[in-house]
């Protein structure tokens, strides 16, 4: 039983397309700002705006830019607006996930030690980018739908 005085849950009556939208770009966000993380991402030294010779991995994993890193605060960002609807935040779960679908496309498509890999991608990058693709289109279709 809830105490009378207890903080009332910001999610409550929030339709779970809604939360999830806005927990992914929370997320977005937050991986955008620990890409430019000494010590979370390793190599920040070799960090480059943009291309395949950046050196600088998150997690030791996933190799990122700056580029990289800007776009992930942009999607974020882009999530969390989107997330004030429930038509916004069901475009941005499905057309979101169709987008990193694409990128998991281009990276098996770009030879990662070429200028097309301008983002850049490596293979963790790419089964991430299917992960999120496949997840996030899941999350649209399965938490937007009406309720009866």
């Amino acid at each position: 039983m809830a105490h009378s005085r207890a903080r009332p849950n910001p999610a409550d009556g929030k339709p779970p397309v809604r939360r999830a939208a806005s927990t992914a770009g929370v997320l977005f966000l937050l991986v955008g700002v620990l890409g430019f993380v000494p010590g979370i991402t390793s190599g920040t030294d070799a960090l480059r705006f943009a291309g395949h010779d950046s050196g600088a991995f998150l997690f030791g994993v996933f190799q990122v830019s700056v580029l990289h890193n800007l776009v992930h605060l942009a999607y974020g960002a882009v999530g969390l607006l989107l997330a004030r609807t429930v038509t916004g935040a069901r475009a941005f779960l499905i057309g979101g996930g169709a987008v990193y679908l694409v990128l998991w496309l281009y990276g098996l498509a770009a030879d990662h030690d070429t200028g097309a890999n301008v983002l850049p991608v490596n293979a963790a990058d790419g089964w991430l980018h299917l992960g999120l693709g496949v997840g996030m289109i899941a999350l649209g279709l399965l938490t937007g739908r009406a309720t009866r």
